[in-house]
């Protein structure tokens, strides 16, 4: 658990809130609409309007006991990039910041983010993803064109196992996790076999799941 403190709840920051709470995460929330912070308060433990580019508003919330400072804030990013700032000035232990393009995570990140996220794009590259392939039912980027991916399995594969398979070696992807109904199986042993209307997931670059789509 830990304690967040969150500027800016538009639609992204109420969604990130919201999940964040069901998390058992302690939250406080900052935004100049009294509107937006109403419908968050069950979410939260505390709730705060003001302007946080103000230096004296940040002062009064004593950023230096939040374990995480998330600001969320897409659509002004002269203020994003100032109450990022402010925020590392005032000793914050670890400042994530919303951007929307490039060239503003540049400057967010010299300018005290620790990191900074892309939710508008990060989203639609998943949609992107899935909805281009039907046999990919979900898909995380990592890094260096390498993901996490929900397949389901090739025909050719049921009833085998994945030592049977030789699969590692041969599709250069790695078993991580079985999908079956409600059940997941964390790193299936060597022996498992393949079953119909089961959805793998696997950890591989882009080109191999591209080569095992082109095969079914």
């Amino acid at each position: 658990m830990k304690s967040i403190l969150m500027i800016g709840m538009g639609r992204f920051g109420s969604h990130l809130c919201m999940n964040l709470s069901k998390l058992g995460n302690e939250i406080m929330i900052v935004d100049q609409s009294e509107e937006k912070l109403e419908d968050l308060l069950p979410y939260v433990t505390s709730a705060k309007i003001g302007n946080c580019t103000n230096e004296k508003v940040l002062e009064s919330l004593g950023i230096s006991n939040f374990d995480l400072c998330i600001v969320c804030i897409g659509n002004n990013f002269q203020s994003s990039l100032e109450i990022t700032s402010l925020l590392k000035d005032l000793g914050a232990k670890r400042v994530v910041s919303k951007a929307n393009r490039d060239i503003h995570a540049k400057f967010l990140l010299k300018n005290g983010a620790d990191q900074v996220i892309f939710p508008d794009r990060d989203i639609a590259e998943r949609v992107a993803v899935s909805l281009s392939a039907d046999e990919i039912f979900d898909y995380i980027n990592l890094a260096d064109g390498y993901s996490i991916y929900e397949i389901a399995p090739l025909s050719e594969w049921i009833g085998k196992s994945i030592l049977e398979l030789d699969f590692r070696a041969r599709y250069h992807m790695s078993i991580i996790g079985v999908k079956y109904g409600n059940h997941t199986q964390i790193l299936p042993s060597r022996d498992y076999r393949f079953k119909e209307d089961e959805h793998l997931i696997v950890i591989c670059h882009q080109k191999e799941i591209e080569q095992v789509i082109r095969h079914r």
